[in-house]
């Protein structure tokens, strides 16, 4: 079965909306000129979801890539999914609960889960589950698609979360964020595997962030830019691998801990100072080679691995009822800690 075929079931009763590219047109990005035929309503990142989802056809044949040119003539067909439900349905998936009770969740959340529901993952999210475990007792100020969420991980990055079950305990863990523990007790470590070997032991990356170029991802951007946030990463070297050898590329076991929570903070922090997370797919690309100078079988390892090395270890916060300093950490899952394994044979 290909890549797309699954995804396209869904499109296939729906009758198709064709255009034609005029002379006009040529020249142009598929995504961006599609955005544009299909009104104000139509975001160019809704766009890309369809393309990646196998739902718009050129000549009749699928579209795969959203950069692609048009020519003039060329037919473009686009089905529509049918809308999804506006709530979220509870799902009996397994959660590795580290802890429970009136208040709130904290769970242990394993690679490949995203958190809420959204374009391309109606279903099968970390809500879900909530919802099927806790009922109703799920915090409301979230909003119906993200109850009782009060701060996320990348789909791809594992570890510690807390969910709020009380609207008290979402407005103070939601504060508690938001100040990202400067007058409190939030604390939150991640453990990373990057590329090469940072000069000093410890480090800050102090850079804001926007979005990047494709509008998709993130990326450092100066600091007077009208969409430029304030982030600041402390990293500290933890582990070094393949230090005292020249053969082989080198890597390293950072912890990162958070002075403010941007999306993909980690990942463009660490990319933008050279050491860009092993497996990261977004902002590690020009690193891909590394794997290249690693002796087999870690080669083959690094290569397979199917996600960026990214673990949230610790999360410590104040409980929102009992006031009582709460502190949950998360074993390195089974399959980064083969990969860490894998660099200490350097």
């Amino acid at each position: 079965m290909s890549a797309h075929s699954e995804d396209t079931q869904q499109f296939i009763e729906a009758a198709p909306t064709v255009l034609e590219a005029g002379t006009e047109a040529a020249g142009q990005r598929l995504d961006q000129w599609l955005a544009g035929m299909l009104g104000p309503d139509m975001s160019r990142n809704r766009v890309q979801m369809l393309i990646k989802q196998g739902a718009v056809r050129i000549g009749g044949k699928p579209v795969d890539e959203a950069k692609r040119k048009l020519a003039a003539g060329d037919v473009v067909s686009v089905v529509m999914p049918e809308p999804e439900p506006a709530t979220p349905q509870g799902e009996a998936i397994a959660l590795d609960i580290l802890y429970e009770d009136a208040e709130l969740i904290v769970i242990n959340k394993p690679a490949g889960l995203v958190v809420h529901p959204g374009a391309g993952n109606w279903t099968g999210t970390l809500v879900n589950a909530l919802i099927h475990h806790c009922g109703d007792s799920l915090s409301g100020i979230g909003g119906v698609k993200r109850p009782g969420i009060v701060h996320r991980l990348d789909k791809e990055t594992s570890g510690v979360m807390v969910v709020a079950k009380t609207d008290r305990a979402h407005k103070a863990l939601s504060e508690a964020f938001a100040d990202h523990g400067r007058t409190g007790d939030l604390q939150r470590a991640y453990l990373a595997l990057v590329w090469d070997i940072p000069p000093r032991p410890t480090g800050t990356v102090d850079a804001p962030l926007g979005r990047a170029a494709d509008r998709v991802r993130r990326a450092v951007v100066p600091e007077g830019r009208d969409d430029a946030r304030p982030a600041v990463t402390h990293f500290t070297v933890v582990e070094r691998f393949g230090e005292l050898q020249q053969e082989f590329a080198t890597a390293s076991l950072v912890e990162c801990r958070l002075e403010t929570g941007r999306t993909h903070q980690i990942r463009v922090h660490m990319a933008h100072i050279g050491h860009p997370v092993v497996g990261d797919p977004d902002y590690g690309q020009a690193f891909r080679t590394k794997a290249n100078r690693l002796p087999e079988p870690l080669r083959s390892e690094v290569k397979a691995f199917p996600r960026q090395a990214l673990h949230a270890r610790l999360l410590e916060f104040r409980h929102p009822a009992t006031h009582l300093t709460m502190r949950f950490e998360a074993p390195i899952p089974r399959d980064m800690e083969a990969l860490v394994g894998g660099f200490r044979k350097l």
